[in-house]
């Protein structure tokens, strides 16, 4: 696709009106709509369903989940990269464009800020959920490194880990004082550091007293928390999914961008789901990481029929075009960017008890995992 746009920078006849895109391989257009679908399905539904079903949560490898989730994060972030940063910078840069959008990097601009405003939103939420649990009586480690499952990225550490850091804050408050004891009571029987703790699995805290309560002291486990973070992946994400179905509805290129798409949805689907099915929720909001998938799967699919519908008179090369969907995909290159880099990788490694505890070959597992979804991702972006 970005070739093809090169290619048509150098012909003198740059097709800038609402002459409408290809209208080539009608059925083929029809087909990918269902072919899309279900493999967007596949990749964001089965690592939710998976971790949800009892009976495929205990004959899949935990191994396959661990995967899953490092993969999916690579995935992110090459998509925010690779698949709109660059994009944008290209849409935004079009000669159909007026002379005052080549005197300034506007795409990178715009991901600046998108950055910078998910950082400030993230920032205004979590020091309002501090205040709330303050009046509440319960503590919040303001650095992160006691936070628990993070809404974007699944476990981290866990409840005994902040009761510890609670303690040796030498908090004086009854309610602390309380649950540190149950901690160092329980010093005998924690898991080692290098096994992976899922969200079904709760802490050795909770077994010893009966009982898998929500983790109501974390910050970072309340379901507005967790809600919150998730849809701000999931935005980023869907606009560039209905963008991707747009472009496919129309593109001269078709037979070579339906292939990569195909590829293309399932990694990011894979790279989504996988962050849907660590997130903990309490039983009656459960059904959200399912619609979060649901929702993943139907865009491009809804995208691609928008762009067969109003083919005759849209052009994805149009200066209205053109300037829309590079301030789209500027916008989600930053949400993706921030999500990939700060919820993503710092928090699954940086400040995952079980990563700095870990040992090496299960760092370098995850690290590998990782980076072969990142160039597997960017791979793509060489026919897309």
């Amino acid at each position: 696709m970005r070739h093809a746009r090169l290619l048509a920078r150098d012909d003198d006849d740059v097709n800038c009106g609402s002459g409408g895109g290809d209208r080539r391989y009608t059925g083929l257009r029809i087909a990918s709509i269902f072919i899309i679908l279900a493999t967007s399905l596949i990749g964001a539904l089965f690592p939710v369903l998976a971790k949800r079903t009892k009976w495929l949560s205990n004959r899949i490898p935990t191994r396959v989940f661990d995967t899953a989730k490092y993969f999916g994060s690579g995935v992110i972030i090459a998509t925010s990269l690779i698949h709109l940063l660059d994009p944008a910078i290209d849409e935004l840069s079009s000669p159909c464009l007026p002379e005052g959008w080549a005197e300034y990097p506007y795409a990178l601009g715009i991901c600046l800020i998108s950055i910078f405003l998910i950082f400030i939103t993230e920032l205004v939420a979590f020091r309002w959920g501090t205040a709330m649990l303050a009046r509440m009586g319960l503590a919040h480690d303001a650095h992160g490194h006691g936070l628990a499952s993070h809404a974007a990225h699944g476990p981290e550490t866990d409840r005994a880990t902040q009761a510890l850091t609670r303690k040796q804050q030498g908090s004086d408050n009854s309610l602390t004082r309380e649950k540190s004891g149950d901690v160092e009571s329980q010093h005998s029987h924690e898991p080692r550091h290098d096994q992976p703790q899922y969200p079904h699995a709760h802490s050795d805290v909770e077994k010893h007293h009966g009982h898998h309560s929500h983790h109501a002291d974390a910050l970072g486990d309340s379901p507005s928390a967790q809600i919150i973070g998730i849809a701000v992946l999931e935005f980023g994400v869907l606009l560039h999914s209905v963008l991707i179905g747009l472009t496919l509805a129309v593109n001269d290129e078709f037979k070579v961008l339906f292939i990569v798409i195909i590829f293309h949805q399932m990694f990011e689907g894979l790279g989504v789901g996988s962050r849907l099915a660590y997130i903990r929720l309490p039983q009656k909001y459960n059904y959200i990481p399912v619609v979060g998938a649901l929702l993943f799967g139907i865009t491009t699919p809804i995208g691609i029929a928008v762009g067969l519908g109003v083919r005759q008179s849209y052009n994805p090369d149009s200066t209205t075009a053109s300037i829309v969907s590079g301030i789209l995909d500027s916008f989600s290159s930053g949400i993706l960017l921030y999500t990939g880099l700060v919820e993503l990788m710092a928090h699954e490694f940086l400040f995952n008890s079980d990563m700095l505890n870990g040992s090496n070959a299960k760092l370098a597992y995850a690290i590998g995992c990782m980076m072969l979804g990142a160039g597997l991702m960017a791979l793509l972006g060489k026919w897309a």
